[in-house]
């Protein structure tokens, strides 16, 4: 799918006003990123072992390094006392930034196009990992914040097949069409209700119905914005309207949350 994002309420803190963040992306679609304001505590390499720890690999996946990344800097410009922001994101990634918007607190920015180098990022040489580390390639719809983490990984997180055994966590779908502005609003102010009042730990996927039609006919989704409750059961839906907070609730089955 084009677009994921994997929220849990327990943790959201609030972004510093000035700090570095990295995000490190897999081939199939997966996050891990962190927000270092110190701008010295976290790197790729980090990263890679916490996705190594999450996924089970043998070993961590620096190969996907830079190929995989976009960076950000907010900074304090010592001229004009004015926060600043260079954000900049390997080819690779570039369709991902509605979501590096949304954990980054960008908004509309645009994120700069890396320059690609064949000499660091060769896609063949990357595809030639593929059968050795095949859970790269796979979709578990994970979204992970690691400087988020006050406990070891194993303890707090889990991916989707592990959570989904637990009925208090909801599988959400998300459907729109295209990529732009409004898409990254919806996200955000969808995120943001589901932390505020939802209770529980969850995993939104965004999908786009014009690179993926055949996933709306599946769900039986015919206009945008669609967002459709996978888990717990019954299956539920609610077509536009999403800022209407009692009535995603009511959807979600959390109508007394209100």
């Amino acid at each position: 799918m084009s677009v994921y994002n994997l929220g849990t309420n327990i943790d959201k803190p609030s972004l510093p006003q000035v700090f570095k963040g990295i995000a490190l992306f897999t081939p199939g679609g997966d996050l891990i990123y962190c927000i270092d304001p110190s701008k010295q505590k976290r790197w790729h390499l980090h990263l890679c072992g916490v996705l190594q720890e999450i996924l089970n690999l043998s070993e961590p996946p620096h190969f996907l390094v830079p190929c995989y990344t976009a960076t950000i800097d907010h900074w304090l410009n010592p001229r004009t006392q004015k926060i600043q922001t260079f954000a900049e994101a390997y080819p690779a990634v570039m369709s991902y930034q509605p979501v590096l918007g949304a954990i980054f607190g960008t908004g509309n920015e645009v994120w700069q196009r890396s320059p690609w180098r064949e000499d660091v990022c060769d896609l063949m040489v990357i595809e030639s990992y593929r059968s050795t580390f095949p859970e790269l390639w796979e979709d578990h719809d994970l979204i992970v914040r690691l400087d988020s983490m006050s406990m070891p990984y194993s303890q707090k997180h889990v991916n989707q097949k592990q959570i989904i055994q637990n009925h208090e966590v909801y599988v959400l779908r998300l459907f729109v069409a295209g990529h732009n502005m409004s898409t990254e609003r919806i996200l955000e102010k969808l995120h943001e209700l589901l932390e505020d009042y939802l209770g529980v730990p969850y995993t939104l996927k965004v999908i786009d119905v014009l690179t993926h039609p055949e996933q709306a006919e599946i769900d039986q989704v015919s206009a945008t914005p669609t967002l459709v409750k996978i888990w717990p059961h019954p299956v539920r839906r609610i077509v536009g309207d999403l800022d209407n907070v009692e009535k995603v609730l009511h959807t979600l089955g959390k109508k007394d949350n209100f």
